[in-house]
C-alpha cells in the first residue's frame, strides 16, 4: 500500500492520449497485434497506431457489428486484434456479434470502449454507458477491465493483449486525476488495497478511484477511517479479497461510474451475498438516465460526487454499528 498513490492526487491528464501511446508501444513489441476501429480513430487516438503501423490498421466504418466480425475474423486466424468505438456500442448494436460471435466462439478478441460512463456528456443519454459492465459480464467468458488513470490504462495493456480470450477494456473520454505512483503494479483479476483502515471498505474503479480517495481523506479528519479498494478488474472479480475486507472492516461501500444495478456493486453483493453478508451502500447512477452536460457536473449530480461516497460510507458504518448492537442485545 506504502508509496502506491500519490498525495496529493496529481493534476488531471487525458486517458485517451495514454492509450494511444500505449497502443503504439505494444504494437512494437508484438508484431501480432491488428487494431481495427469503427471510424473513430480520432476520437480514442488509436490514429497513433495507425500513424504508426498503417498495415496493421482496419478501418471499417461506422459498423460495429461488421468490428466485432472482422475481429473475429482475425483472430481465428492467428492474430491479436484490439477492436475500437465507443463503449455504448459494444453493449448494444454489436452486442449480438459480441455474444455469439465472440464469447460463444471463443475468439481471442479484446474490445476498447472508449467515451466510457458518462464521459460522452454532451452526446447524452443515447452515447453515455451506464450498463456496459451489467449486460457484458453476464456473458460467459467475457472479462472486464477498467483503468482509473492514464499510469493504470499503459500498466494494464499489455496484460489485456496477453490474457486468453475476450477482455472488454472500458475507458474515459476525458482528462481524470493522475492517482498511482510509478509503484503501482496491476495484475487483471487482483484489487488492489490503496489505503487501509477498519471502519468500513470502498471498493472503487475507474474515475470513481481518484474521488473514494478524496472521500477517505476527507473522513480521516473525522476519525472515520475508510479502507479503499481498486476494483480494476469487474470480471473476474477478486472475491476473496472482498471477503476479507467485509470480516475486517464489516462494511462494504461500492463506487462505479454505472448504474448501481448489476455493475461492480451488484458483483460485489453476489459475492458477499454468498458468503459474508455485511451492511452494504452502493454509489452509483441511482438506475436512471442521464443527461446532456459538462462532465464533472454530470458526475457529481448523478449520484458519484466525493460527497456521495462520504455519505454512503457514514450510512454503512452506522448500520455495522446498529447491527453489532442488536447482536450484543440478544446476546443478553
Amino acid at each position: 500500500m506504502d508509496g502506491l498513490i500519490r498525495n496529493p492526487l496529481g493534476s488531471p491528464s487525458p486517458m485517451r492520449k495514454a492509450y494511444g501511446e500505449a497502443l503504439v508501444e505494444l504494437g512494437r513489441v508484438r508484431t501480432d497485434i491488428v487494431v481495427l476501429s469503427a471510424d473513430v480513430q480520432s476520437s480514442d487516438f488509436s490514429y497513433m497506431f495507425e500513424s504508426a503501423f498503417p498495415e496493421r490498421f482496419i478501418n471499417v466504418g461506422i459498423a460495429e457489428p461488421a468490428l466485432v466480425d472482422v475481429a473475429v475474423g482475425l483472430a481465428n486466424s492467428g492474430k491479436v486484434p484490439i477492436a475500437n468505438t465507443f463503449a455504448f456500442l459494444f453493449a448494444t448494436r454489436a452486442l449480438e456479434m459480441v455474444r455469439t460471435h465472440l464469447c460463444f466462439g471463443g475468439a481471442n478478441v479484446k474490445l476498447v470502449g472508449a467515451y466510457g460512463g458518462l464521459s460522452d456528456s454532451f452526446d447524452g443519454p443515447t452515447h453515455q454507458t451506464i450498463a456496459d459492465f451489467a449486460i457484458l459480464r453476464s456473458l460467459p467468458g467475457m472479462t472486464i477491465v477498467v483503468p482509473a488513470d492514464p499510469l493504470a490504462v499503459s500498466k494494464l495493456l499489455p496484460q489485456v493483449a496477453a490474457w486468453d480470450g475476450a477482455v472488454y477494456l472500458r475507458l474515459c473520454r476525458n482528462e481524470v486525476p493522475e492517482v498511482f505512483t510509478d509503484r503501482y503494479e496491476p495484475k487483471i483479476g487482483e484489487g488492489v488495497t490503496l489505503i487501509d483502515g477498519d471502519d468500513a471498505t470502498v471498493i472503487a474503479c475507474g474515475v470513481m478511484v481518484a474521488r473514494a480517495i478524496e472521500a477517505a481523506r476527507s473522513l480521516e479528519r473525522q476519525d472515520v477511517r475508510l479502507r479503499v479498494v481498486e476494483m480494476h478488474t469487474i470480471k473476474p472479480i477478486d472475491s476473496e479479497l472482498i471477503l476479507r475486507c467485509a470480516e475486517e472492516t464489516g462494511a462494504i461501500v461500492t463506487a462505479e461510474e454505472h448504474s448501481i444495478v448489476g455493475g461492480l456493486g451488484g458483483a460485489v453483493a453476489e459475492c458477499l451475498a454468498e458468503r459474508h453478508p455485511v451492511p452494504l451502500e452502493r454509489v452509483g447512477v441511482n438506475d436512471t438516465f442521464a443527461e446532456s452536460g459538462p462532465y464533472l457536473e454530470l458526475l457529481d449530480k448523478y449520484g458519484m460526487s466525493v460527497e456521495a461516497i462520504m455519505a454512503a460510507a457514514q450510512r454503512a458504518v452506522a448500520r455495522k454499528q446498529a447491527s453489532s448492537q442488536r447482536a450484543t442485545t440478544e446476546v443478553y
